[in-house]
């Protein structure tokens, strides 16, 4: 099978300028595509990681990865799928986050000559000369077009900065540089990117007269078609230190079951002869299916001998409660000497809020240190949360919480 009937069957492939040439481009492996990544964190996450595993998948089928990193573009607000502006940063944490994203990237992506290439948008964006930028590029755009994109759509009702309203240009022209610079031919991006890509397809046909071509992805979405990967204490990361191990394996292996097989087929690298097998999976069945996604995942981000340990930390957890070294931990402030259960649910996050916490322990959903509790006025002291306790919500959810 090619690989892009292979993307196909994988269900990944959204939206593309031209079908016939972008097929003969990654089949052939003449592709030299790049995929951006904005630097707004340490650490990349769940909501980055199908765009990981399309590098590889097309760099295994002799397809040439360009790793943008939006050094530039993370000095102003991207308002693509978003109803805020985001926080300005530093060019010393820009810089900084954009270093760990390398070291991240390096477990799924092969960098070297004739390999991948990482480039950094600042390179040329934050050398451009604003009059020359209006003049040779801002006339290629029609501020109607842009307006009828529903990225900004969504942020006309909350009200759209100027500066915002740049960010279409500024990704158009980061194809149009890759393209005159590093002969990049094809962008990927996720389905909400799609007029920004538009765009950068469009500005390259009209300064060169060549054609550059784009191709989305379908968003990891759970089945109410929210985004995934948050878990109860926030989102999931892929470095270790801010999502351990095995919190990361428990996100995988608690999936809803009809997202199991969806995953399953979009971000591993199990032949779709096998999976294709565990289409009509079942009831236990279903739980094999979450098994071997949780630790197919976590071996391509951690490595297999972590994704053993989290595996067998996994079924302690679930047969007895024990393995207290390897359960995800949450430190908590408290004001006086002692905080009730409700406020620790909340300040872990375990639940939303009062409200919810209070329901969920008068219904006996959580026990600590073993004792399932029904009292919403049971409360710990320092001492208690110095030495840590342990809760479980649920059947499933365990945290370690100190003060």
């Amino acid at each position: 099978m090619n690989i892009f009937d292979e993307l196909q069957k994988r269900q990944l492939i959204a939206q593309i300028t031209d079908l016939n040439t972008v097929k003969e481009l990654i089949n052939s492996g003449n592709a030299r595509f790049y995929i951006g990544f904005d630097p707004t964190a340490d650490s990349l996450h769940v909501g980055h990681f199908m765009a990981l595993c399309l590098m590889k998948r097309l760099q295994l089928a002799g397809n040439r990865p360009i790793v943008l990193i939006g050094g530039g573009t993370a000095h102003i607000g991207d308002p693509s799928g978003r109803s805020d502006m985001r926080s300005m940063m530093s060019k010393e944490t820009i810089d900084y986050n954009c270093a760990c994203f390398k070291k991240q990237m390096e477990r799924f992506i092969e960098f070297g000559d004739d390999k991948a290439i990482m480039v950094n948008n600042a390179d040329w964006l934050l050398k451009l000369n604003y009059i020359e930028l209006l003049r040779e590029v801002g006339a290629c755009f029609s501020v109607n077009n842009m307006l009828r994109a529903e990225c900004y759509k969504q942020r006309m009702e909350h009200g759209l900065s100027f500066l915002e309203f740049n960010y279409m240009i500024m990704q158009a022209y980061d194809f149009y540089y890759l393209n005159s610079h590093y002969n990049c031919n094809l962008q990927f991006g996720g389905d909400d990117q799609w007029s920004n890509m538009l765009a950068g397809s469009d500005l390259i046909r009209r300064k060169t007269g060549r054609d550059a071509h784009s191709m989305t992805i379908n968003l990891l979405l759970n089945s109410q078609g929210k985004k995934m990967g948050k878990t109860a204490t926030g989102a999931v990361w892929l470095d270790k230190n801010k999502t351990s191990v095995y919190e990361f394996y428990h996100y995988w292996r608690n999936v809803e079951d009809n997202d199991v097989l969806k995953c399953i087929r979009m971000l591993t690298f199990l032949p779709l002869e096998e999976i294709e097998k565990m289409e009509h999976w079942q009831g236990s069945e279903l739980n094999k299916a979450k098994e071997i996604l949780a630790f197919e995942l976590t071996a391509l981000v951690h490595g297999e001998d972590e994704a053993k340990k989290a595996q067998d930390t996994e079924k302690a957890l679930f047969v007895s409660g024990d393995d207290d070294e390897n359960i995800p931990q949450a430190k908590i402030t408290i004001e006086d000497e002692n905080i009730l259960l409700v406020d620790i649910l909340v300040q872990t996050k375990l639940c939303s809020s009062k409200g919810e916490a209070k329901r969920l322990i008068s219904q006996g959903g959580i026990s600590v240190d073993g004792e399932k509790t029904d009292s919403i006025e049971a409360n710990y002291s320092k001492e208690e949360l110095s030495k840590g306790i342990k809760i479980k919500k649920g059947k499933k959810i365990f945290l370690k919480v100190f003060v």
